[in-house]
């Protein structure tokens, strides 16, 4: 199922990305430009907000959704992106070419995703998972706001 989760996303990879700076949450669309197993990458400009709010406090949540499915993932983004990837995200997103001159004017970062909850509320019952990466470990069903683990 977690492979399931994993695919959705590559699928729908224009995801509300929520930060918080000041005690306020922060929110705006951000596309996933890579993704390797649970690691996504991102990319944005470093005289952005979002990139000072970033710094400051590195941890996110993103949500992807497409009709009656929807995947949550939370984590600590790093700006540890290694040239070949920063370079492939610009040599395969036609976006950036035509905004931006190099690779290398643009701040990349990434989102080992540490917890993801997929959603599907087409079938009844729906189908509710909860992955925690760190832990290993995956819970279903939904009381109130836990999963039960597997």
């Amino acid at each position: 199922m977690m492979q399931t989760a994993l695919d959705f996303l590559r699928r729908n990879n224009e995801v509300a990305f929520a930060t918080c700076a000041d005690n306020l949450p922060h929110i705006r669309v951000f596309q996933i430009m890579k993704q390797e197993g649970t690691t996504l990458y991102f990319a944005t400009l470093a005289t952005k907000a979002v990139y000072r709010e970033l710094q400051a406090n590195g941890h996110v949540e993103i949500l992807a959704m497409a009709g009656r499915i929807s995947v949550r993932c939370v984590g600590q983004v790093n700006f540890e992106v290694n040239e070949e990837v920063k370079q492939w995200i610009y040599d395969n997103n036609p976006v950036l070419p035509r905004l931006y001159t190099s690779y290398d004017k643009l701040a990349y970062f990434a989102l080992p995703i540490a917890t993801m909850d997929y959603y599907d509320l087409r079938p009844t019952p729906p189908i509710l998972r909860h992955f925690d990466l760190v832990a290993g470990t995956e819970g279903s069903g939904f009381v109130g706001e836990r999963f039960s683990k597997k």
